[in-house]
């Protein structure tokens, strides 16, 4: 009586580079699960950092930063009282200079979500390795961090079509588009104000992804992974409303 020979397992396909972004948001688990041999995030990466420029180049040229500023200050009373207080000529020199500082840091974004991304990577690294014996790579971390925060390019896609189409009277950096609860709450309670902004559509998304990832790439369950991911974000929400409080 003769057997039949073993199976061999079927291979994933290894997905290209623009098959990991489309798959990032119709099938992440493909995505996630291929950082498993290869962790290149670079297309990821490049794609934040245009769609980022994109947006502050289209403000700077329909809005102006000075409308940006000015925005920024309407939530920020204890800032904008204090600037009351100069004289007219030094007002206006404090102005361009946070213009200016603004300016900057906006065309810089995209360095910026690099070092937040890197951070992030280190903290979640630490929490599953060490907290939860999984043994995962730093850059594997850093790949996950990227690709989830693919739906950030929609964000600012949305963000551009608003401004283009002379609707973007109230836009700040910090709440592009109202695609959080902010405009459910008093924008003079600074502590509701900024944890209603954090609860935002596309961040949820982000850590829902971020979740799935680190469970694709680990034996951790990923009720758990969404749990590390969510409490941390929690602890961020949480210590940015009682800051904003404090200084707005």
């Amino acid at each position: 009586m003769s057997s039949a020979p073993p199976v061999a397992p079927i291979e994933e396909k290894p997905l290209s580079e623009v098959e990991r972004i489309v798959d990032t948001f119709v099938a992440p688990s493909k995505t996630f699960t291929d950082l498993r041999r290869s962790t290149n995030w670079l297309l990821a990466y490049v794609l934040i950092a245009v769609f980022s420029i994109a947006m502050v180049v289209v403000v700077d040229k329909k809005l102006g930063m000075e409308k940006v500023v000015e925005n920024g200050l309407a939530l920020a009373p204890k800032q904008a009282a204090q600037l009351d207080q100069l004289s007219p000529d030094a007002r206006a020199a404090q102005m361009e200079k946070i213009v200016n500082f603004n300016r900057i840091f906006a065309y810089a974004y995209p360095v910026v979500i690099l070092v937040f991304l890197l951070i992030v990577a280190a903290v979640l690294l630490g929490s599953f390795n060490f907290g939860l014996g999984a043994e995962l790579r730093f850059n594997q971390c850093l790949a996950v961090c990227m690709y989830a925060s693919l739906p950030g390019i929609l964000k600012a896609l949305i963000a551009i079509m608003v401004i283009a189409m002379g609707a973007g009277e109230a836009f700040t950096f910090q709440n592009p588009i109202a695609s959080n609860f902010s405009p459910l709450v008093d924008p003079s309670s600074h502590f509701l104000y900024s944890v209603a902004t954090s609860v935002d559509i596309f961040t949820i998304w982000t850590l829902v992804l971020t979740g799935i990832g680190f469970s694709c790439l680990t034996k951790v369950k990923r009720g758990t992974s969404m749990g590390v991911v969510f409490g941390w974000w929690a602890i961020v929400v949480l210590a940015g409303g009682g800051i904003s409080a404090a200084f707005s």
